[in-house]
Parts: structure tokens; sequence; C-alpha cells
């Protein structure tokens, strides 16, 4: 869906920020608003345990983000899992436009299909200007998925399977989620973003 006449345009830095301030702000985002808001119930044991791999690309072209994120699912299914549960591909210098990067996975999911991955590894998606289907730009809702950065989120399909097992109610948490931004409201979530130091 197309951003909306007074919905800015430029939201990635027009200049590469250092990849050392790209991860530290992804993985505040994860800490602060993925578990600290408790959006994703599953997220806090491999947080603690140091078993999420976070990688800022570099590159600036789809084609050369294909070639870092066909190398990033090979690794992560190369790699014990007590090692490394998950990883993050943070994409920091494409696709300003949330229309761009939606467009965009439906090539990632394309590359896990050919590598033979599909079944062993999903991908799940940030942005932030994330955006649900009849939803406005301003909607609090699409905050579950907003992101400092574009965010290509590798997951292990064992993963999700066990984590489901554990919280059998797991098609509850979207609603959980709304309601908890809902309460937090647009002055909460942006006084998180603030203390991230990711407010666009």
């Amino acid at each position: 869906m197309p951003p909306a006449d007074d919905e800015p345009r430029d939201v990635l830095p027009t200049t590469r920020e250092p990849a050392s301030r790209v991860s530290a702000r992804t993985l505040a985002w994860v800490e602060h608003a993925v578990i600290g808001l408790n959006l994703c119930p599953f997220a806090k044991s491999p947080w603690v345990k140091g078993q999420v791999r976070c990688v800022v690309s570099a590159s600036q072209n789809a084609g050369s983000l294909l070639d870092e994120l066909r190398a990033e699912l090979q690794l992560l299914v190369d790699t014990d899992p007590r090692k490394t549960e998950t990883t993050l591909l943070v994409v920091p210098d494409q696709f300003a436009e949330f229309e761009d990067f939606n467009d965009f996975l439906d090539d990632a999911d394309a590359a896990v299909t050919a590598l033979g991955l599909e079944g062993t590894i999903q991908i799940a998606s940030f942005h932030p200007r994330y955006q649900f289907a009849g939803t406005a730009p301003q909607d609090i809702d699409n905050a579950t998925n907003r992101a400092p950065y574009p965010t290509l989120h590798l997951l292990r399909e064992d993963s999700i399977d066990r984590a489901v097992e554990a919280f059998p109610e797991a098609e509850t948490i979207y609603e959980a989620n709304i309601r908890t931004l809902r309460e937090l409201g647009d002055s909460g979530w942006a006084a998180l973003q603030r203390r991230i130091g990711y407010e666009r």
C-alpha cells in the first residue's frame, strides 16, 4: 500500500550509518520493544542465551542483498541452534518505501525455496513504515511489525513448532499485541522510539 501524501518517503538515512550503530539500535528494539512489550513470547529465550545473530547488510541493491540472504540462510541451517537460534538481517540502505520492501519479500521467499529450505527456515519481515492491509499509515496496530530498519528475520521452523507447543494459544498473540500497543498509545510508542534512538 503506498504511503499517504503526507507520509514521509525518506524514512531511511541518506548517508550510511556505521554498522555498529545500526546493530545497536536493532538490538535495542528487540530488547525494549519485542521483549519489553512481550510482542513475541518466544523471543526472550534465545535472547538471554545469546543465540540471536544480528547482521547488518552492506548491500545497496536487491541483487547483492539476495546474495547476502542466501549466505545467511545457509549459515543458519549449518549452525548448531545452541549457538545461533535465529538471525536478523538488517538492511539500512535500501527500501525506504515499505511497498518496495514488501515486493522484495517474494524474492526472499523464492531464495528459501531455491535452497531447499522450505519447511526448514521461514522469513518474517519488519520495516520502520510497516503497514498492514486495511490500516492507515498512522495506526498504532502497525507498530507490531515496525523496526528501526528494514529487517529480515530468519526463523527455524523447528523452533517455531516447539514454541507453539509450549504456547498452544499462539493465534492469540497478534490480538494481545494490538491491545498492548493501543494501551501504550502513540505517545508511549514515540517515547519508546526515542529511548531506543530510532524515532523517524
